[in-house]
């Protein structure tokens, strides 16, 4: 019985009920579907695009491969070929960041928040697809314009009056995103449950897994040396990256006995976990679109008549192009401290402090209410400083592998970022889906009670 109890736990002999049960088996089906018609949009290219250009600019080397590299590499290829779905599903998630941002911020929002929290969300969610829409349209011109710098001026065939992209250009690249969203939705309401997002992220950078690879062992004469350490690298990241992840602070907390008949229960004794690294990949992704932003502002004025303007826009091109050591100094620093602000925002929307007081619960030796909220803050801002540096570490791995071993590295840092921060994302995408199935799984009673005979 014991031996049949423990198999039981065993997750790999779950999978077999995946097929047994009919509506698992629909979601699973209709998500691999889904994803394949994004891979296969993802192929389309946009109109009226130089396609030998861009190619001709990724075979070179310099600050705009590394810039293009990641952009390419967290779009699941899609940028190298210029394809109509180049932005992915990122202009939504930069959206749905500002107004989480701006909810605790302004008061209003914050009022509405707290009123009627299902309410809430789905404002939120209507607002997210406004706000993607002109991020999507913003984040097309900005990238047009970097290739129109790095590729040349005739990386468009047909261009209106001061080199701006046509409409029909950046409509296009906007349709695209706005599809990768919907496919995505689609995803979370007909396949696997709210992720549909994050699977549209995960499909396009393991899609690119095997061509890095290719390039990685490309012109290296010591091929097989640099194939292990790159396995050992992805074990070890994966490792670290678990661990992290799945770190908890378990704060004791006392919950009200019930009332059975005339007698009261005794309390119950409970815990309330609280996450190592509550703000996910959101620091990285943020941090990176912050400090690329002034290499693609001040693509505007490298031909400035002023010398000063030009100097200026230089000096921050090469700065913050991606490819210098000031770039991910900064970088590092970014993201502990996005990761501290984010995780102060989702924690202070949750409000522990009132959600325990209403049932009654109380943490041993605090006030209930605000005296409780404020202890709380306290332990998850010391827990999340291993969290922020295991993140900014994570963020930079690629030019420390350069910096320690030029010839691996190389200048490709793109393809490092397989084994860091595109590794964060594969690794909590497949973490959540498992979680996910296995609950349902156990909603149709595959639990392992159950399946013990």
């Amino acid at each position: 019985m014991r031996a049949a109890r423990s198999e039981s736990f065993n997750p790999m002999r779950r999978l077999r009920f995946l097929w047994i049960s009919p509506d698992i088996r629909n979601r699973l089906l209709i998500s691999l579907a889904l994803l394949t018609i994004y891979r296969l949009a993802a192929h389309i290219p946009v109109p009226d695009v130089n396609r030998l250009a861009i190619a001709q600019m990724f075979s070179q080397a310099g600050g705009g491969q590394t810039l293009f590299g990641l952009l390419d590499l967290l779009s699941g290829g899609t940028v190298s070929t210029f394809s109509v779905l180049a932005m992915g599903v990122y202009p939504y998630i930069t959206g749905q960041i500002i107004l989480q941002i701006l909810v605790p911020i302004i008061p209003p929002l914050q009022a509405r928040m707290d009123e009627d929290p299902r309410e809430g969300r789905q404002w939120m969610e209507k607002w997210t697809y406004y706000l993607a829409i002109p991020m999507a349209a913003l984040q097309a011109i900005g990238q047009i314009r970097l290739f129109q710098q790095f590729a040349g001026q005739n990386i468009l065939t047909f261009t209106l009056g001061f080199n701006l992209p046509t409409l029909t250009i950046i409509s296009t690249m906007t349709a695209g995103t706005m599809f990768a969203i919907w496919l995505g939705e689609l995803i979370s309401e007909h396949g696997i449950r709210n992720q549909g997002l994050s699977l549209i992220i995960f499909a396009g950078i393991v899609s690119r897994i095997p061509a890095n690879l290719g390039r990685l062992m490309q012109n290296q004469a010591e091929r097989g040396a640099i194939l292990v350490f790159f396995i050992i690298l992805m074990v070890i990241t994966i490792f670290v990256i678990v661990y992290v992840q799945e770190g908890r602070r378990h704060v004791p907390v006392m919950y009200p006995g019930r009332r059975v008949g005339n007698r009261m229960s005794m309390p119950v004794k409970g815990t309330l976990p609280l996450m190592v690294n509550m703000a996910g990949m959101i620091p990285l992704i943020f941090g990176q679109s912050i400090l690329t932003f002034p290499a693609v502002l001040a693509q505007f004025f490298v031909n400035s008549s002023s010398q000063f303007l030009a100097r200026v826009a230089q000096w921050l091109q090469t700065n913050f192009g991606g490819n210098s050591g000031t770039y991910w100094i900064l970088y590092f620093f970014m993201v502990v401290g996005f990761t501290f602000f984010y995780t102060d925002v989702l924690f202070q929307q949750q409000n522990y402090g009132d959600n325990l007081k209403r049932s009654g619960a109380q943490v041993p030796g605090v006030t209930k209410g605000a005296a409780t909220q404020r202890y709380l803050t306290r332990v998850m801002r010391r827990i999340t400083l291993p969290g922020a540096l295991f993140l900014g570490v994570v963020a930079i791995l690629p030019f420390l592998v350069r910096a320690a071993f030029p010839v691996i590295g190389g200048g490709n840092t793109g393809l490092l970022l397989v084994s860091s921060s595109g590794l964060l994302i594969v690794v909590g995408v497949i973490r959540d889906t498992y979680r996910n199935i296995e609950a349902e799984l156990k909603l149709r009673g595959y639990d392992s009670a159950l399946l013990v005979r």
